[in-house]
């Protein structure tokens, strides 16, 4: 028996559930050469601005027990070299193309979304509402329930493509920001992204990071990211995308079971490259060693 690995997604059908996550893949292409991308259900593009933007100071990366600590800031190429120089490549794949994308302003967002909307290559949008609003003194997008239904709305205005809303765990109460989202009228929800951390280096009793603190990823945050999907999944009625310290298929299947209709796969890459492709193919392996015929069928199957 040939399980289906296919998943419904915020109107995408995906070969399989098993996406990138938004950081941790370039645009697609720096990985082609290790991953074949029609194996995998969806990639996620770094996170992507009006402008170029040249990121934080380094260091800027650092090996934690259990994950790591990054401070990169966001560094990427900006809208109009996204257009000229990425989206060619996008036309030579055949797998989704979700494009993550950010701003300091409501109205950047919109005008992001409202501009990506028109490039046939992008399959789907997902909003990342970890960034400060500059013209709300700083305010955290993903960390206060009006700011994000703001932006949400304010994307969904601008584009008709999926738009996903990629959820903060810096936050007191992740079921409160995700229905602020799912109000607001996006399509599904990704979550977590990074937890806020900090490494110091003791002899010289500084931070190992130049911009002081980082985010969190990793195996160390697994339980962290299945516990909120969890919450969210039995509080919301959109699909998540489950992210956090995703290693191998035992870990995305995990995911599934605690609601999850797909995974993001992030840190592993930088592990094994290959990393997707194989969770991927050992989730397959799985359902069809434990004559289950459908991935589709184990979402939020967690008997709790």
């Amino acid at each position: 028996m040939n399980p289906d690995m296919t998943v419904k997604l915020a109107g995408l059908t995906l070969r399989n559930p098993v996406m990138t996550a938004s950081g941790t893949f370039g645009y697609g292409q720096e990985f082609a050469e290790y991953v074949d991308l029609e194996k995998i259900g969806a990639f996620v593009t770094k996170g992507l601005s009006l402008r170029p933007r040249s990121g934080n100071p380094t260091p800027r990366v650092v090996e934690t027990a259990g994950g790591m600590l990054n401070a990169i800031g966001l560094q990427n190429v900006g809208i109009e070299a996204f257009i000229a120089g990425k989206v060619p490549f996008l036309r030579t794949v055949k797998t989704p193309a979700i494009v993550n994308f950010f701003g300091s302003t409501v109205d950047e967002y919109a005008e992001l979304a409202g501009r990506l909307n028109d490039i046939p290559e992008v399959a789907g949008l997902e909003i990342n509402i970890s960034c400060p609003n500059v013209k709300q003194g700083g305010i955290v997008f993903g960390t206060d329930p009006k700011c994000a239904a703001e932006v949400v709305s304010a994307c969904r205005e601008a584009t008709s493509k999926p738009l996903i809303a990629k959820l903060s765990p810096n936050v007191t109460d992740v079921v409160v920001m995700a229905k602020a989202c799912a109000d607001a009228g996006a399509d599904a929800l990704s979550l977590i992204n990074t937890l806020t951390g900090l490494a110091i280096d003791l002899q010289r009793r500084k931070p190992v990071l130049a911009n002081i603190t980082g985010g969190l990823s990793g195996p160390a945050i697994k339980p962290i990211a299945l516990r909120m999907v969890w919450q969210v999944a039995r509080a919301v009625k959109l699909p998540i995308i489950g992210i956090g310290g995703i290693m191998n298929a035992t870990d995305a299947l995990e995911f599934i079971l605690a609601g999850a209709s797909a995974v993001q796969v992030g840190t592993a890459s930088f592990i094994n490259p290959s990393a997707a492709q194989e969770i991927a193919a050992g989730m397959e392996l799985w359902l069809r060693e434990n004559n289950v015929s459908s991935v589709a069928s184990l979402i939020g199957e967690l008997e709790a």
